[in-house]
């Protein structure tokens, strides 16, 4: 089950990211009330998946997807470039996740 809130905390701060360029600056009101209300789910979700997944995992697993897929939705949705240096980074960050997964898990 936490793993089940970890990945609707994942998916609030996906969203409120994705539409953070909507907001203008936070100048206009809808889709800064949009953001805000995501990012606020999204650590509410966050804080109850830490009662049961170590902290340092589970914010590394949200940070690290968190930053994949919003490379992945700037390059699909945004125009964004995918550039060689930017895969290799994501790469560094899942390598990194995994670690802490394996040592998380008591295997050394």
């Amino acid at each position: 089950m936490h793993y089940v809130l970890l990945g609707g905390a994942i998916a609030a701060e996906l969203i409120a990211t994705s539409l953070m360029k909507a907001t203008d600056g936070f100048t206009r009101l809808w889709p800064t009330l949009a953001v805000l209300a995501g990012y606020v789910i999204s650590f509410v979700l966050l804080a109850q998946a830490v009662k049961g997944i170590e902290v340092g995992v589970a914010y590394a697993i949200w940070s690290a997807v968190g930053t994949a897929a919003i490379v992945a939705i700037g390059a699909v949705f945004l125009g964004e470039p995918l550039t060689t240096v930017k895969v290799a980074g994501i790469a560094l960050i899942i390598a990194g996740v995994v670690m802490l997964n394996l040592n998380g898990s008591g295997a050394h």
